[in-house]
């Protein structure tokens, strides 16, 4: 058992139990139901690919200016990024941040459930508000709005920026299809092959021609084999972006997309990046081609886990009617997302809400269900639980300083390893 005393989840002694906000915040999140799902049904109706989050980041800004926050537009150089700022009075007192996302994935609409986390995240500040205020706590509250999830970045520019400077702890919900307080997110490197041939006409003189496609042809091929030897939590993925121009032409130049992934940040860089690197290389050679290899994005932390920080998610949660099995979320297949990085620079919360039961992320059925009833309950669910946190957190200096403990082991731990 840690220092506090009392069941997980339901904070110190002196405080008030993290499940008793939790309701407190599932009432207020309720009052807000109209205007929460009228934002997620809005985002969801409207899916904006990365950076080009236009509507989706003007609505959460409006309806953040309306509850009294000071908003900031286009920060760290990104059109539709944002932090809005609200004081919540007395002396002192913790920053903390909520985040939101809105950015849709491409053929696939919202199908990530982004509109469920931008609606979760609004509901989240505006009943924090309520709660914190009511339970005489001071500091302050920032909500960032965080374009580009997708592939993009974009919390990484945030950090870059300074956006994130003097925040003590930050959370967000993530939309699923299963309740869970943590997962070990997988790191994420995005890693381009160009190839370069030699056009020649493909019937009359194929003998001249060196071809970029085949060198992508090859690449796939080997990264499929590739996996027979890499460890059972790593992932690779690829697709061809670029194989020619006409079908009569030999391809001169060929362009492979590629996702390696492993929550082990030295076997990210190491062996795996050294292998797919030398499939590259090798299909160059095969074809008579040349390559470069580059890294085309920003890399995605591990998410970097904080025990306090889930075990208040889990007892919000349960007194949410949404309990979360013991360890639930720790481990197992898992994606990457940009919040790693925000986890390896603060105490950090990325929790799953159940929105599409039983769905896989990513899918046209989850896309179909981001917005229907089940979906809605998830909004409302998702914000009580980081409100009911985040109040904790105020309220409960001796519950930060035990987050910032742990995250402070956790990070020392993982520098000894690396």
């Amino acid at each position: 058992m840690s220092e506090h005393d009392g069941a997980p989840g339901e904070g110190l002694r002196t405080g008030v139990p993290v499940g008793v906000l939790a309701r407190q915040a599932r009432a207020r999140t309720e009052e807000l139901r109209d205007e929460l799902l009228e934002l997620s049904h809005a985002v969801h109706g409207e899916p904006e690919l990365r950076f080009a989050e236009h509507a989706a980041s003007a609505r959460l800004c409006t309806a953040l200016d309306a509850h009294g926050f000071a908003v900031e537009t286009g920060v760290a150089g990104m059109a539709t990024a944002f932090r809005a700022t609200r004081d919540l009075g007395g002396d002192g007192g913790p920053t903390l941040a909520v985040f939101c996302e809105y950015d849709a994935l491409p053929g696939l609409g919202h199908a990530c459930g982004h509109n469920v986390i931008a609606a979760a995240g609004l509901g989240a500040a505006l009943a924090t508000v309520s709660l914190a205020t009511g339970h005489g706590a001071a500091g302050r509250l920032l909500v960032i709005g965080s374009p580009g999830e997708e592939g993009g970045g974009g919390k990484i520019r945030l950090i870059e920026a300074g956006v994130l400077d003097g925040v003590d702890a930050a959370v967000m919900v993530h939309a699923a299809g299963y309740d869970a307080v943590a997962r070990t997110n997988l790191g994420r490197l995005a890693l381009e092959a160009v190839f370069t041939g030699r056009a020649s006409h493909a019937s009359a003189a194929p003998e001249q021609g060196r071809n970029a496609l085949d060198a992508a042809t090859l690449l796939l091929v080997a990264i499929g084999l590739l996996r027979q030897q890499i460890t059972p939590d790593a992932r690779i993925h690829a697709k061809i972006a670029e194989g020619g121009q006409a079908i009569n032409i030999i391809p001169e130049r060929s362009r492979v997309e590629v996702f390696v992934r492993s929550p082990d940040s030295g076997y990210l860089r190491g062996r795996l990046l050294d292998a797919v690197r030398d499939c590259v290389r090798g299909a160059a050679i095969a074809t008579g081609t040349s390559h470069e290899f580059t890294e085309v994005a920003p890399a995605y932390d591990p998410v970097l886990a904080n025990p306090v920080l889930a075990d208040l998610a889990a007892g919000a949660f349960a007194a949410l009617g949404r309990p979360v099995p013991p360890g639930s979320g720790w481990s197992g297949s898992a994606g990457s997302t940009d919040m790693g990085n925000v986890s390896r620079l603060v105490p950090a919360l990325h929790p799953y809400v159940c929105a599409v039961p039983g769905t896989a992320l990513h899918t046209r059925d989850f896309a179909a269900g981001a917005a229907k009833p089940a979906a809605d309950e998830a909004v409302l669910d998702g914000a009580a639980m980081l409100a009911a946190v985040l109040t904790t957190l105020f309220t409960e200096p001796r519950q930060l300083a035990r987050a910032k403990a742990e995250f402070a082991s956790a990070a020392e731990a993982g520098k000894e390893e690396a």
